[in-house]
């Protein structure tokens, strides 16, 4: 009987068609993800409007949004464990596609906050699975860029909302961004039928026959059969986890700390500009179009950022790299917040997209490596976790300074504050207390869920 270890086959394989199938609806998910995440902000100018909310309302219902992304993420990761990687990407596009869809039927406040705190559960819960998918099926070779452009889909979810909320809500109303949501639904029953269970599911459930099948697309020559032993050592040391202590042990305490704070100020520049850049500029004198293509300029800075960063990061180390886009993000929002110059406006927002989801992308692989191999799934985890917080108290904190009758693009300024907040916590990371040994194993990548 011969032994086989499907996650190194995985791991040496080559990227194929069976790969890029997996890739294609991965990115397809995270898409939507992010299409639901950035719709919110697109349609509430309108939401605005038609209700009559205030800003601070406005602000409240994008919170309790984020609260639901929050308790999503913490409920359906351990569920994914129990019943499978695939089913519960499957049960969070059903929630998030089918409470979006209602989110565009009903006419009450309190109905549309109930139907986004829903679609929000789903919201939070996908990404780490459709990720933690990728990651595991991924070469290793290039598993890295493989994941990275595969999370871009978060920000062409951005653009794609945007686009239409420029050329189909003029004729059809700001309804038709949240029936758009619901398109996943139809493409539901194909995925179903393509898309694979995680490798390790497979293991630890004794489907040797769905495995070995799996295992000949990824590795056509491999000629593997029902027969073969596969092993569980790996995956049964890898889910056992490992507790939080080791995140303070041998004096890394301090850089813990440091790494919450950071991911904490970026996570609330990032939902804080989701949510309120279109209606800023809507009330900084530009139309309602002009709002939202800044909003796409937003989406494609945080692309390139990250792209470029990576590739700078690979040459000078990560927290040069993390702590100048920090401190030029802060730069970035102070002249945002006085500039009237509108090509200056557009190349200072894709900056500023840059260093704020680019910036987070790209401290996700350095505080993992921070961390022994053991741990880094937990280090992570709670960075993220923590940081959250910093998300649900955007959206409000600044409706909060809206109401106070400041010049709505001198809000851009406040965003400086956690800037120089993040810079300051990287410079206090130990790093010769880390790790930062070279990461290969099939966990590395899960820190991507934003």
């Amino acid at each position: 009987m011969r032994r086989v270890n499907t996650l190194e086959i995985a791991a040496a394989s080559k990227f194929n068609k069976f790969h890029l199938m997996i890739y294609l609806w991965c990115f397809f998910a995270i898409a939507f993800d992010g299409y639901d995440i950035a719709l919110y902000g697109v349609s509430l100018p309108l939401l605005m409007k038609e209700w009559n909310l205030t800003v601070v309302q406005a602000g409240a219902i994008g919170s309790y949004s984020l609260i639901g992304m929050i308790i999503g993420a913490l409920v359906f990761a351990p569920l994914a464990d129990k019943i499978g990687r695939k089913k519960v990407l499957v049960i969070c596009m059903v929630i998030f596609s089918v409470f979006t869809f209602l989110g565009g039927v009903i006419d009450s406040p309190t109905a549309f906050t109930i139907m986004r705190f829903i679609a929000a559960l789903g919201i939070g819960g996908l990404p780490a699975n459709a990720i933690s998918l990728m990651t595991e099926y991924s070469p290793k070779a290039n598993r890295a860029v493989i994941v990275a452009t595969m999370y871009c889909g978060y920000s062409i979810g951005g653009i794609l909302v945007s686009l239409l909320g420029i050329y189909a809500v003029p004729e059809a109303g700001w309804r038709i961004l949240y029936w758009v949501g619901g398109f996943p639904l139809l493409v539901l029953p194909i995925l179903l039928k393509q898309f694979p269970e995680s490798l390790s599911f497979y293991i630890l459930k004794k489907q040797t026959k769905k495995l070995s099948s799996i295992l000949n697309r990824i590795n056509p020559l491999g000629n593997y059969t029902e027969e073969d032993d596969y092993c569980l050592e790996e995956i049964q040391n890898e889910s056992k986890g490992f507790p939080i202590k080791k995140l303070f042990e041998k004096q890394r305490a301090v850089s813990t700390f440091a790494f919450w704070i950071a991911v904490f100020s970026c996570l609330l520049m990032v939902y804080g500009l989701n949510t309120w850049l279109p209606k800023i500029m809507q009330q900084s004198g530009y139309g309602f179009s002009s709002g939202l293509i800044f909003n796409i300029v937003l989406c494609i800075g945080q692309i390139v950022g990250s792209l470029i960063g990576g590739f700078l990061s690979g040459k000078l180390g990560h927290r040069k790299v993390l702590v100048s886009m920090y401190i030029l993000g802060a730069l970035c929002f102070v002249i945002l917040g006085v500039t009237s110059n509108l090509f200056m406006l557009y190349v200072l927002v894709a900056v500023g997209g840059a260093c704020t989801v680019g910036t987070q992308n790209l401290a996700n692989p350095y505080i993992s490596e921070y961390y022994p191999k053991e741990a880094r799934a937990t280090g992570i985890g709670w960075a993220l976790g923590i940081g959250r917080i910093g998300a649900v108290v955007a959206p409000t904190l600044i409706a909060l300074i809206l109401s106070t009758g400041l010049a709505p693009q001198k809000t851009f300024i406040v965003f400086a504050v956690p800037s120089i907040i993040g810079a300051l916590a990287l410079l206090c990371v130990q790093e010769r207390f880390g790790s930062f040994d070279k990461v290969g194993s099939p966990s590395h990548l899960k820190q991507l869920s934003l």
